[in-house]
């Protein structure tokens, strides 16, 4: 072969070779600042809870000023997972179902099971996890002590609406049976409401958006003690101030700080995390969901959850707080 024609067939080679080599680079560089990003998003999270919670400990954490004031109800959201040294605070609507998923896997023996394939209602049964409520209060603190503890949170105007929609815009018989009716009777101007939540819906019989938060922000609430754990605020959940979290996730970056918490915990070649789909509930929805709120109604809700706003940095809704 004359060495012309090696010549062009050696640089039709490498051309496309180093071009593919070049788009790899810029991948892998591109990669690494965006996980760079996110491990230091990490880090001024805690930050963030560290600065509020040396601030105002107490206020935070409803005049408690350590571990051993607390009741076992209020730790009974804490999941362990001894195998792995594993604590995990769940918040109802946020993604805690993929990370009960998750966390029942991790206790399945190897090689462990797509989480996806794990039935979403047998990851809320009762008695399916260790919590750590069931420990005696000396191992707690130890668990506590050496364990990776992780949260997720998200927007608390957001789960509000996450929470209405899931428990009130469906037929589900005990949020009727135990909330809903209730509030329809008491909010709605509907003094004798049906008894079952199917003869709710089938007369159109059910809490608006506005009933809902006219029952939270109602000073009966605060009468009653906490709130039920789907709209409970999240810090009274997951006590950030009275437990040093190794990792504070976001519903709003979930895939991402899924990976970096997985790669933390080494587990990143043993399981993946369920994707998330575009049915989050958005932003863009909050003002369209409070136009029927008035506007002291909204500002009596933001006092019941500006906790939740301070420490996990999310920013105050000016737009609807604002005559």
């Amino acid at each position: 072969m004359a060495p012309r024609t090696l010549f062009l067939l050696l640089v039709g080679f490498v051309g496309p070779l180093c071009i593919i080599m070049m788009s790899f680079n810029q991948r892998s560089m591109s990669q690494e600042k965006r996980a760079e990003r996110i491990r230091q998003m990490q880090g001024l999270r805690q930050q963030l809870l560290k600065e509020m919670c040396d601030g105002d400990k107490e206020a935070f954490s409803n005049g408690k000023r350590s571990l051993r004031d607390m009741s076992d109800d209020e730790l009974k959201h804490f999941i362990v997972d001894e195998n792995h040294g594993i604590i995990y605070c769940y918040v109802p609507k946020v993604a805690c179902t993929n990370w009960k998923r998750v966390m029942f896997v991790l206790n399945q023996s190897e090689p462990y099971d797509d989480p996806v394939s794990i039935d979403k209602d047998l990851v809320h049964l009762p008695q399916l996890f260790t919590l750590l409520n069931s420990f005696p209060r000396p191992e707690r603190e130890a668990k506590l002590k050496h364990y990776t503890k992780f949260l997720f949170v998200r927007d608390p105007l957001i789960r509000l609406i996450s929470g209405f929609r899931d428990k009130f815009l469906k037929v589900n018989q005990p949020f009727y049976e135990n909330f809903g009716r209730y509030i329809v009777s008491r909010y709605g101007n509907q003094p004798d409401p049906p008894r079952t939540a199917e003869e709710a819906f089938a007369s159109r019989v059910q809490p608006s958006f506005h009933n809902f938060i006219q029952y939270l922000v109602d000073p009966e609430r605060e009468k009653e003690g906490l709130f039920e754990p789907h709209w409970r605020q999240m810090h009274k959940l997951c006590h950030p101030c009275l437990i040093q979290y190794d990792f504070v996730g976001h519903q709003e970056t979930l895939q991402d700080d899924a990976e970096l918490l997985l790669k933390t915990l080494k587990l990143e070649d043993d399981i993946k995390f369920p994707p998330s789909y575009e049915n989050m509930t958005s932003p863009d929805y909050v003002l369209t969901w409070f136009r029927t709120v008035p506007l002291e109604d909204r500002r009596k809700l933001y006092k019941l959850y500006e906790g939740d706003f301070r420490l996990f940095g999310y920013q105050k809704p000016s737009e609807l707080l604002d005559g």
